[in-house]
């Protein structure tokens, strides 16, 4: 794993502290990020959902958000979330790659989204992910998700598990 360099008051489970930008979907290095997301889907499981197929609107604030974390001049992770009801908000796209993982920049992001949502009253928050994909398992446990039935239409429960988290408390309602 490759060292990041260290920040000066970066929080004691990540340093450096990466700063992130909102950009809009099709900005080039969230092109690059997840076309390199579906890559390693394709290679884990032989299938991936095209990020293309995501329509960039999803994302448009005020209550979308899809954000790049940088660690000085090096795009280091993407994730976004969209609305999917009035209560309800889902995280999407999150991908850190090979060499920066580790080192807590998918943590930040995910934490980065969850208080936009909740800023934008949302009190339930969801995400996607593939059974194999055992850090990213890991990482929505410790941040409080929980095991949920699939919100995505035909979805294969063998392969894609749902989380789901109540904002502001650590357990989903």
């Amino acid at each position: 794993m490759t060292s990041l360099p260290t920040a000066p008051g970066a929080p004691a489970w990540i340093r450096p502290a990466p700063s992130v930008t909102a950009v809009p979907y099709n900005h080039p290095e969230v092109r690059r990020l997840t076309q390199a997301l579906r890559a390693e889907q394709l290679g884990l499981y032989g299938f991936a959902d095209d990020p293309d197929s995501t329509p960039e609107a999803d994302f448009d604030p005020p209550v979308g958000l899809f954000l790049i974390a940088h660690v000085s001049d090096k795009t280091v992770g993407c994730a976004g979330v969209r609305p999917l009801d009035e209560h309800t908000a889902e995280i999407k796209r999150m991908y850190v790659p090979g060499a920066a993982r580790g080192h807590g920049i998918g943590r930040y992001l995910l934490e980065h989204l969850e208080r936009h949502a909740a800023s934008r009253r949302l009190t339930r928050i969801m995400l996607e992910t593939g059974r194999r994909n055992t850090a990213a398992l890991a990482l929505y446990s410790r941040a409080g998700y929980l095991p949920c039935p699939s919100y995505v239409a035909g979805r294969d429960p063998r392969v894609n598990r749902a989380m789901a988290k109540a904002l502001g408390s650590s357990s989903p309602r």
